[in-house]
């Protein structure tokens, strides 16, 4: 059976640098729970150059224009602590950027980044090998404003980490903008993925980054599954909150290589704890464009028709015995990518979007009635 490979990812990474995100504390973590070991990490990485790549990889990955030209990539500027990139999406009012919380927040609402620039491809796309970072022919916009989604705690897994960059100016007239998915539940539905985030195989990534690379996944289920029983995860990934607070509507997917040895999700649910199994928790992957994230990836969309469903997060490991086919955390087979979907925070988003021309006429004509309402209680 042919073994699939591709983990999302993309730039040149510095040791240094990815240490110094991780000492920030909100991008890994592990531990054990119910007596299941666990890794997981934010899909953020370090950036110290355009980075080479000597060759393009498998086609099947590659992006196409103009319809992924709304895929953005994000670097980030923290000062000393160095600078990080991610990915992210243009949204329907062309002058905000959707992503992942972690990418520009330690979390509760505030953002961190001395600056952040956001990166569109030219209306015909980068080579393939090319990174798109510090690139004269992208087109570089600074972001004005940040509003990072309030319930975000800075936990590795949460459900809430998601952000909204304003741009100091619109995007350029090529770029395709996204609206978000707001169908409900988003377990067992297939979708296609895309970031600048670090490259690779199933066997683990490689230090190439900035190149936009897509394929397809499925979400196998999310932590607030009641087939896990009520309150199973309570707590679970050193967080203190209850999953309906931050991890009920954490949605995952497995990185398959068609093998049932390598099937993380079924693996998982056949646990004593559980006892699950079937096709909702048994599939050996969407075959050739199968991927898992990897950093870089974070704030990254996750599209059903066109319709941001999620946003890449973070990556998962329960170990070698529940599928990983390597020790560690690497973006290879048998390990979960994380995601935040869309439908539970489309109020948030909407309203973090520039309201439209129409929404401030409104408003001026509101005011000035309410001015010539309290004029004429004066005159009265």
């Amino acid at each position: 059976m042919k073994s699939y490979k591709l983990a999302l990812t993309g730039i040149a990474l510095a040791i240094g640098f990815l240490a110094s995100a991780q000492a920030q504390g909100r991008n890994t973590a592990s531990g054990t729970f119910n007596g299941i070991d666990w890794h997981a990490q934010s899909m953020l990485t370090g950036f110290s150059g355009t980075g080479t790549a000597s060759t393009a990889g498998d086609a099947v990955y590659l992006p196409s224009y103009p319809a992924n030209s709304g895929v953005v990539g994000l670097l980030m500027n923290y000062g000393a602590a160095g600078s990080f990139i991610c990915s992210g999406t243009l949204m329907a009012d062309r002058q905000s950027i959707l992503t992942a919380g972690h990418c520009v927040s330690d979390g509760f609402g505030t953002a961190g980044p001395l600056t952040t620039t956001v990166f569109f491809q030219p209306a015909a796309g980068l080579p393939v090998t090319q990174s798109i970072y510090g690139n004269p022919a992208a087109t570089a916009i600074t972001v004005s404003n940040y509003f990072v989604n309030p319930g975000y705690t800075g936990q590795v897994i949460d459900q809430n980490d998601v952000a909204v960059l304003r741009m100091s100016s619109e995007a350029p007239a090529w770029a395709v903008s996204h609206g978000i998915y707001t169908g409900g539940d988003l377990t067992g539905q297939d979708f296609t993925v895309a970031g600048y985030g670090r490259l690779g195989t199933g066997a683990g990534t490689n230090t190439a980054t900035g190149r936009l690379r897509t394929g397809d996944n499925r979400y196998d289920f999310r932590f607030g599954d009641p087939d896990f029983g009520a309150g199973y995860w309570d707590g679970a990934f050193d967080n203190p909150a209850l999953p309906s607070a931050q991890l009920a509507y954490s949605y995952v997917s497995d990185f398959d290589n068609g093998l049932a040895a390598n099937d993380a999700s079924c693996l998982l649910a056949a646990d004593p704890d559980f006892g699950l199994s079937g096709p909702k928790w048994c599939n050996t992957g969407r075959g050739v464009r199968e991927v898992g994230v990897a950093g870089g990836d974070s704030g990254g969309p996750n599209f059903i028709g066109g319709l941001v469903s999620g946003v890449n997060s973070y990556g998962l490991s329960f170990g070698t015995a529940y599928g990983d086919i390597n020790s560690g955390l690497n973006s290879s087979f048998g390990e979960f990518s994380g995601y935040v979907p869309t439908f539970i925070h489309a109020d948030f988003i909407n309203a973090s979007l520039v309201p439209e021309p129409s929404t401030y006429l409104m408003l001026a004509l509101g005011l000035a009635g309410v001015g010539f309402a309290a004029r004429r209680r004066a005159a009265n």
